[in-house]
């Protein structure tokens, strides 16, 4: 299992390969640009994203959202999953997650204590949020500082009191890393976006969908675009799976967190989903 410490290389080579993906930087140059020897950045890489880095470098040439939508586009129908803990998710955590009512969303996050920490991960650093019902925000620090993103979450939530505590989000923030174990989460917002964000999380490891079928997952197929805005505030970021949506010609579209951070999660995702099939058909 990669250590904490490891976040940051694996982040840093993560960010080097997707900025320099036209010149298909050879192994020497990425395990020089993060310190390492190749030997040793090669067995970490593929210690933590399950294949070599420069087959992680297949998933990031030009055209592979295109040829991912073509090949794993799923329509979030029932014949693609059987329930969250079902095989379909394949390697993907166990979620129970439960909805704030209309009337607790009025309430603007009033009467909650919500628990936050940030903590290192792949893909930068990792804002946490947590109610005692479940995990209830995730955002990356990049573009903006870690006070800006952690303002713009208690700007969601206005009149909910928050605590650093880090003991109270370890537990969740492992699972997630790790890809192992279960999460709970408690979505807060509106009932249209939870109904978008309950979507997301029915799109299976390895598949991407689009904005479009998602409003035909939640049976209104003219609210395109106000599923993208409830995808653009989806406040679970990375486990509640906005990443996994592009246009329907296959171009990303946007993402909160910043697009390399999208590609490179896609990109990990479906390494993941080929090294799991290859070896259950082997």
């Amino acid at each position: 299992m990669v250590q904490t410490y490891h976040y940051p290389i694996i982040n840093r080579a993560i960010s080097y390969i997707t900025s320099s993906i036209n010149e298909q930087p050879k192994l020497e140059e990425i395990a020089n640009y993060v310190g390492m020897s190749p030997y040793h950045f090669q067995r970490l890489f593929s210690e933590w994203v399950g294949i070599s880095p420069k087959a992680y470098q297949q998933y990031l040439t030009l055209g592979f959202s295109k040829e991912l939508l073509r090949k794993r586009h799923s329509v979030l129908d029932a014949s693609l999953m059987s329930g969250l803990s079902g095989g379909s998710r394949l390697h993907d955590l166990f979620i129970k997650w439960e909805a704030m009512t209309p009337g607790e969303y009025v309430k603007r996050g009033e009467g909650l204590i919500i628990s936050w920490s940030w903590f290192n991960s792949p893909f930068g650093k990792l804002l946490a949020l947590a109610t005692d019902r479940g995990l209830c925000g995730l955002g990356f620090s990049g573009a903006n500082d870690e006070e800006e993103v952690l303002q713009d979450y208690k700007n969601r939530w206005p009149n909910a009191v928050y605590i650093e505590d880090k003991s109270k989000l370890e537990g969740s923030i492992n699972s997630l890393i790790s890809n192992e174990g279960s999460i709970n989460i408690y979505l807060l917002g509106a009932p249209f976006q939870i109904k978008v964000w309950e979507a997301l999380l029915n799109i299976p490891l390895g598949y991407v969908t689009t904005y479009s079928d998602v409003a035909n997952a939640i049976n209104n197929k003219n609210a395109v675009r106000a599923v993208g805005t409830a995808i653009g505030n989806n406040p679970i970021g990375w486990l509640i799976p906005c990443h996994r949506v592009l246009r329907k010609n296959g171009d990303l579209g946007g993402y909160h967190w910043g697009l390399d951070r999208k590609i490179a999660l896609i990109a990990r995702e479906s390494a993941q989903f080929e090294s799991i099939n290859c070896k259950v058909l082997g």
